[in-house]
């Protein structure tokens, strides 16, 4: 059994300048194409539900298909709550199993914020769980607008919530389909030095240009990168290209067996720009 919390696997990527993938995952196809990348590759990897994910299949089905993966896996990997918007979906995911819980109070003021933190923290470090933050707010491609992380704002958020690791808003947008505008060294470095050592997480990371990522793993504290649509699209594109090759094609199974290969390369991809 190799299932990990998220402080298994960000500590060691803060201390030896490399960074995990934080893989989106919709369904069995990509959740198994990524467990199996992350075995060829010999790298940790965090499998996370999200939103979309979970108001699709509830939070007990999730729990158990990536612990299942988790548990037959030799590579760490870590079971991970993305974008909790309570703490009733931080309590149900810990009971149910989630070895990591993401809580996003980034639209709340920041006291509300930092409150509701400390309460997930100390609910999810009592049953053995990381949890990971946000200060600022990380806006969407065409959508709600970004608001950058202010470093004083992250150092009071680390230090009065214990959060095991930190998402920022430094130029990151979720959705992004192509490489993005670029991300704000100044502003990591600053966001750094107030919160070292705490691990840093870039949601949105589909936008940031893979040789960057590379460089930021091994130059900052960011030592986990979102990863959903650039992988979404490997999907998508894999999909459209079997139902073209097999017009008549109707078994569901069939057909969504076929985007697991080219989602597996895609993956492998993505963790080798981020290993030691």
């Amino acid at each position: 059994m190799t299932l990990a919390t998220l402080s298994e696997v960000l500590t060691p990527a803060l201390r030896e300048g490399y960074a995990v993938a934080g893989v989106v995952c919709l369904g069995w196809e990509d959740a198994r194409a990524y467990a199996a990348a992350a075995e060829a590759e010999g790298l940790p990897i965090i499998l996370q539900a999200g939103p979309g994910a979970r108001a699709h299949m509830p939070i007990p089905v999730w729990a158990r298909m990536l612990r299942h993966l988790a548990e037959a896996a030799t590579v760490p990997v870590v079971v991970h709550l993305d974008h909790g918007k309570s703490l009733e979906d931080c309590r149900v995911a810990i009971g149910e199993g989630f070895s990591s819980v993401m809580y996003d109070g980034s639209l709340d003021p920041l006291d509300r914020n930092i409150a509701d933190m400390a309460r997930i923290v100390e609910m999810a470090h009592a049953a053995g769980v990381s949890c990971e933050g946000e200060v600022g707010v990380v806006g969407y491609d065409g959508g709600a607008a970004s608001h950058g992380t202010d470093p004083q704002d992250a150092r009071r958020f680390a230090v009065e919530t214990g959060v095991d690791a930190l998402a920022v808003s430094v130029g990151n947008v979720h959705l992004q389909t192509g490489p993005g505008a670029g991300l704000d060294r100044a502003k990591i470095a600053a966001i750094e030095a107030a919160t070292s050592p705490l691990p840093l997480v870039i949601h949105g990371g589909s936008g940031v240009p893979q040789a960057d990522r590379t460089a930021l793993a091994r130059e900052t504290a960011i030592c986990k990168f979102n990863i959903g649509t650039e992988l979404r699209q490997t999907f998508g594109a894999a999909l459209r290209q079997t139902l073209a090759a097999h017009p008549t094609a109707f078994d569901r199974i069939e057909i969504l067996r076929a985007t697991e290969a080219p989602l597996e390369t895609a993956a492998r991809k993505v963790l080798r720009g981020l290993r030691p």
